[in-house]
């Protein structure tokens, strides 16, 4: 890693002259690790902070999931990662008690053989103090040479204080936070520090790993890089991943930097989970600077989040519904229907007395047809409300807002049919192979224009996946037959069900 030692170099260039003199060092031993970077990275207000979170987490398409044990999150200024690193946090379940979670970073600033674990204090950020199991840091420390305490290793590291308010936004619980930044750049130490951390890296803990990827290269030089480097993660073998961040690192991109600034830390997650074939992970979201209105296209950094699930029953993505639940939700868009296109307004929809499923969280689209044909057809993925009250909004969007309908008229009412389309969480792929025509939906996203089709539309056309793919890319998002192919292309399921169902 002769290109990342280089760099290495130079930052301890950057600390040994710009650095914490020896008495703010002592400041820092005999307190809290304060906010060091709150004000450059991200808002240093805690209310603007949270403002810039909620509008991330809200852009989010990911869902919780109960199996996820560790996630690889970006450690850039908010500005530019910030919607990334949000879609990893977001599969996390909120309410769930962890008794610790693991941090894990590279050190930016200086190089030191192991890794070293705050012992002294707690860590602040805006949003408050942060516990720190220092019992554990210390034992670390008494257990192997390759843990200690080094102050100065987490002073001025932003890598690992970028994460932290995501967590305190997060978790509901309380947090044990276990910070832990690697000074080594040697694949045997990191394997060895891996062993270390092995007896913790199960179903009570959470593992956050922070990194970036390619660093300088143009924008489309990155995606690729980027997109080859993240791809050789879902093989979960350490070695396969070394191999191809040197190949990447090799092949003689232009102002390629490094394709991964904190290997280290990605390298120890998979030494954890190697030779468990159980253990999945899945590429969420990917975005570089150039992304950014901030960001220069001719000099990049890109960002990818990933999420790590455990082995264990399968995750269900929604609950399961009941014929009274799909019953309840078609009479609600029913009367919704009746009611706006008759009186002009809203009907009250009472939640209350229906079930946890209608009253949870989830995207859907409600659909009109008359007389077999397309009526309109209105949805949102991002879920801001119970579904009671969603479906509700939709079937008014359905039949007054879709823009290539006039409105539903009093007197087509008798011939109109509703249709529901209950939403699973969105997963990001690498490989349309993986779309199941007929299971799946697919959400198309580029440059600002995006488009969807849901899953039933490939069974009522009959469409091949090249058209399904090419008329959503061409007449949803706007983009071209071909668009598609370089664009981000997003999968779903949907519980389908409709007032034909039941007649």
């Amino acid at each position: 890693m002769n290109i990342l030692t280089g760099v290495l170099n130079f930052f301890i260039i950057v600390i040994m002259t710009t650095g914490c003199s020896a008495q703010q060092d002592e400041q820092f031993i005999k307190k809290n690790r304060q906010p060091a970077y709150a004000g450059q990275f991200y808002p240093k207000d805690s209310t603007e902070l949270k403002r810039d979170l909620d509008e991330y987490f809200a852009l989010s398409f990911t869902k919780a999931d109960e199996k996820t044990c560790a996630i690889i999150s970006p450690h850039a200024g908010y500005v530019f990662s910030g919607a990334v690193a949000a879609s990893a946090f977001s599969t996390i379940p909120a309410d769930k008690t962890f008794k610790r979670i693991f941090v894990i970073t590279s050190s930016h600033r200086m190089a030191f053989e192991g890794a070293s674990v705050y012992c002294d204090g707690n860590y602040e950020t805006p949003f408050g103090e942060i516990t720190v199991d220092t019992a554990l840091a210390k034992e670390l420390c008494k257990k192997s040479e390759l843990f200690f305490n080094r102050t100065d290793a987490h002073i001025a590291e932003h890598s690992l204080e970028v994460q932290l308010p995501f967590l305190q936004y997060r978790i509901k619980t309380k947090i044990n936070l276990v910070p832990i930044i690697l000074g080594t750049q040697d694949p045997e130490t990191v394997k060895k520090i891996a062993e270390v951390l092995k007896p913790f890296f199960n179903d009570e803990n959470l593992f956050v790993i922070s990194t970036d990827f390619s660093h300088y290269p143009k924008y489309n030089d990155a995606v690729d890089a980027d997109k080859t480097v993240a791809t050789s993660l879902l093989f979960n073998n350490p070695g396969q991943f070394i191999d191809t961040l040197n190949k990447v690192e090799r092949t003689g991109i232009k102002e390629l930097v490094t394709g991964m600034c904190g290997w280290p830390s990605v390298l120890t997650l998979l030494y954890l989970t190697e030779g468990n074939k159980d253990y999945k992970y899945s590429l969420l979201e990917y975005k570089n600077s150039g992304d950014t209105k901030y960001g220069d296209k001719n000099r990049v950094v890109g960002y990818w989040s990933v999420k790590v699930t455990r082995p264990g029953t399968s995750y269900k993505p929604y609950p399961e519904f009941t014929d009274k639940d799909k019953k309840n939700l078609l009479g609600i868009s029913r009367k919704t229907l009746e009611e706006f296109i008759k009186k002009g307004y809203k009907p009250d929809v009472e939640c209350k007395s229906l079930s946890d499923v209608l009253n949870s969280q989830m995207g859907a689209f409600v659909t009109l047809h008359k007389n077999g044909n397309l009526r309109g057809c209105i949805g949102q993925f991002k879920p801001t409300m119970p579904l009671c009250e969603l479906v509700s909004d939709l079937t008014i969007s359905s039949s007054t807002r879709d823009y290539r309908f006039p409105a539903v008229t009093s007197s087509e009412l008798k011939e109109i049919d509703i249709e529901i389309s209950v939403l699973t969480p969105m997963q990001k792929i690498a490989d349309v192979k993986k779309i199941e025509l007929g299971k799946h939906g697919i959400y198309i996203i580029k440059g600002g224009k995006s488009g969807t089709f849901l899953p039933q539309v490939a069974s009522e056309t009959g469409w091949t996946l090249d058209e399904f793919l090419g008329h959503c890319s061409q007449d949803k998002a706007g983009i071209g037959w071909d668009g598609w192919k370089d664009a981000d292309i997003y999968i779903y399921e949907a519980i389908i069900f409709g007032e034909k169902d039941f007649q």
